[in-house]
């Protein structure tokens, strides 16, 4: 699977591009230039979309190393191509609420696919809830820092002055988790003043890993991927709501699309995610 840049002032461009690419053909060395003069006639642009040949996935950044593998899977059993941008799942649904020309929306936060939904830009009868999370406690590798969380722990004390990396509790699924987690358990008011925030859950990780921060809180599979980085303690289960990604095919998506989410929710995708450290949501998966 290919990625694309998810950074926000990149990403317009990086999808207007691959519309162009799709609508004039792969390898033609002219495909950047057009896609500048595709910016300025929009519905010129609109019209060469069904004319794609791959599905564009918009993911929560958390989901990128497994989601890789797992598009490899899907365009080897079907021959259908898929690209991913990444980036927080606030960001992203923003994003097809602008009118990004995402095929799909695998979010790490439900509330986020209910906003879509509400507004008819996704189709209700896609929807699956398809992973679950866990929500941790991380330090530098070389840390021999050892914390068990608890109601009324002493986070504070163990940053020794520095900083708590989390993702942007304001919008940020992973950090609205984290706040959540540290409020139930009586320590969020102790340290929301030194948590330093990122856009996402992997800039919340990379904080720890290059040694910013002396401790951080990402999901389990964040730190899996990550060896610069360690657990320190597992946040209970109880302490935040359940970290659900839930899938949703966009109201534009083509008919293609709907392999896309037999293919997420079948056993051979949920092999490769629990590899990579997620687990099955319980009970039935879609939601009519």
């Amino acid at each position: 699977m290919a990625r694309l840049i998810t950074r926000r002032l990149l990403l317009g461009r990086a999808l207007l591009a691959g519309l162009v690419r799709a609508a004039t053909g792969a390898g033609q060395a002219d495909a950047a230039g057009r896609a500048k003069g595709a910016a300025a006639t929009a519905p010129a642009a609109a019209a060469t979309e069904p004319a794609r040949r791959e599905l564009l996935v918009f993911a929560a950044a958390s989901l990128s190393d497994a989601l890789e593998e797992v598009g490899r899977a899907f365009t080897a059993a079907t021959g259908v191509r898929v690209a991913a941008s990444y980036a927080a799942s606030s960001v992203l649904a923003k994003q097809i609420e602008a009118g990004a020309p995402a095929d799909a929306f695998f979010s790490a936060d439900v509330a986020w696919v209910d906003y879509l939904e509400k507004r008819g830009l996704i189709r209700p009868s896609s929807r699956r809830d398809v992973l679950r999370n866990t929500l941790v406690l991380i330090a530098p590798a070389d840390s021999t820092l050892r914390l068990r969380i608890a109601p009324g722990f002493d986070l504070a004390g163990a940053l020794e002055g520095g900083r708590l990396a989390i993702a942007d509790p304001d919008s940020v699924p992973a950090g609205e988790y984290a706040r959540a987690a540290l409020t139930r358990l009586g320590v969020w008011s102790r340290v929301s003043d030194r948590a330093v925030r990122g856009e996402n859950v992997r800039a919340a990780l990379a904080y720890v890993a290059r040694g910013e921060a002396p401790l951080g809180i990402v999901y389990r599979t964040d730190a899996q991927a990550e060896k610069r980085v360690r657990v320190v303690d597992v946040f209970p289960e109880d302490s935040h709501p359940p970290i659900t990604y839930a899938l949703a095919l966009t109201a534009r998506a083509p008919p293609k699309a709907a392999q896309l989410v037999e293919f997420l929710t079948g056993d051979a995708a949920q092999q490769i995610f629990v590899r990579y450290g997620f687990t099955k949501p319980p009970g039935p998966q879609a939601r009519e």
